[in-house]
């Protein structure tokens, strides 16, 4: 039986021992996805707040020995990205300029995020052809709340982006994505990131005339924000 918390709660337990982290040998993708929610044989914990998934397996508390989490943990710096409702998409901005080599003017960056804001709008909900290419994200916006609702809400520049956007947005930008989470949300963490979702894998080789892409790596470290790792 799957049962419903709050993502304070899930943090709760990490960090008291009462569960802790069941990770993968690859992020784990999408759990909005029809087959890929991950398979453990214990309790598993879900929770959806505003398309934000996350999962851990109720057990014993992590022993001081290395565990699987520690050769998941990876090491960047963190780019901080303003909080003010944009900051997923500011974050995916600034990670895809990156990339590029190409630095950011805030002005600029705010801009570009509301381009992919309103982008996600036009395909989700003004054109239903091309929404029938991400029945993904229809299905992780819907779980929620109606597909009326949430096209109502999207337009707004407090609006915050998560799962659902960014099946859309990996797939409109050709561009690999990654979710982490910071290692210290696990009890007895260190200073690294533990990689917790992955979007647009299939653009890390070229096809056709889309050219190979480097991941963006986006860090959720809680109360829905994003900041970004390089």
């Amino acid at each position: 039986m799957v049962a419903r918390f709050s993502n304070d709660a899930i943090l709760d337990q990490l960090r008291s021992g009462s569960a802790h982290f069941e990770l993968v040998s690859s992020p784990v993708r999408s759990i909005s996805e029809s087959n890929s929610i991950v398979n453990v044989n214990t309790m598993q914990l879900f929770e959806n707040r505003r398309s934000h998934w996350f999962f851990a397996t109720i057990g014993s508390p992590l022993s001081a020995a290395p565990s699987s989490v520690d050769k998941k943990v990876e090491h960047y710096s963190v780019r901080k990205v303003a909080g003010d409702g944009r900051c997923m998409f500011r974050a995916l901005v600034k990670g895809m300029a990156v990339n590029k080599g190409i630095n950011l003017t805030p002005l600029r960056e705010r801009e570009d995020a509301d381009e992919l804001r309103t982008a996600v709008k036009e395909v989700i909900c003004e054109d239903k052809k091309e929404q029938r290419m991400y029945k993904d994200a229809v299905i992780a916006i819907t779980v929620d709340e109606p597909l009326h609702r949430y096209c109502q809400r999207i337009g707004r520049s407090d609006f915050w982006g998560g799962e659902s956007e960014l099946l859309v947005l990996s797939k409109l930008c050709h561009q690999p994505i990654i979710v982490y989470i910071p290692q210290t949300e696990l009890k007895g963490g260190g200073r690294g990131f533990i990689p917790i979702a992955e979007y647009g894998a299939e653009y890390y080789k070229p096809s056709g005339k889309t050219k190979p892409r480097k991941a963006v790596r986006l860090l959720y470290s809680g109360s829905n924000h994003y900041d970004l790792l390089v």
